[in-house]
């Protein structure tokens, strides 16, 4: 057999791995003007993440709420809706066009909401789960920092 008939295929996988790695990695995105980085997305990919970024800000004023009521199940359950089970809805093409830092961000937004929930269940005081969610914010603003979500022109 020809060698090129074995290197040919196998320089395409190449190719084609590294090109799908540099997608997961970099996503489907270019600077903004403002010096952020803008994801492109389509419209209904846009309309989700904008809609996953509204149950958030909903799920901190039912935290808040919980705290000012001194209520810690109300608290657990908030956080709990939006926890890491609640990322497993985001579609698939979504998630190719999110850039690793976005997805790195993210994940730890999830999981904190987890261990927000956890210790509110645990009891801690509502001081502590307020430091809670003030590091669950300043995730938010990292990432308000430093993406903007477009849609495809």
């Amino acid at each position: 057999m020809k060698k090129w008939m074995v290197a040919a295929p196998v320089a395409l996988w190449v190719v084609t791995v590294a090109a799908a790695g540099y997608v997961f990695v970099r996503g489907h995105t270019i600077p903004a003007t403002d010096g952020r980085t803008t994801v492109l997305l389509q419209p209904g990919e846009r309309d989700f993440v904008l809609s996953e970024m509204r149950l958030l800000l909903g799920v901190v004023k039912d935290i808040t709420g919980g705290l000012a009521e001194g209520s810690n199940a109300k608290v657990a359950a908030a956080a709990r809706s939006v926890g890491m089970a609640a990322t497993h809805d985001a579609p698939s093409s979504l998630l190719a066009k999110l850039p690793l830092d976005f997805k790195r961000m993210a994940m730890p937004l999830h999981g904190g909401f987890d261990d927000l929930a956890a210790a509110a269940e645990r009891g801690e005081t509502p001081a502590a789960l307020a430091g809670r969610l003030g590091e669950q914010l300043g995730r938010c603003n990292q990432c308000h920092s430093a993406y903007r979500f477009d849609q495809v022109q």
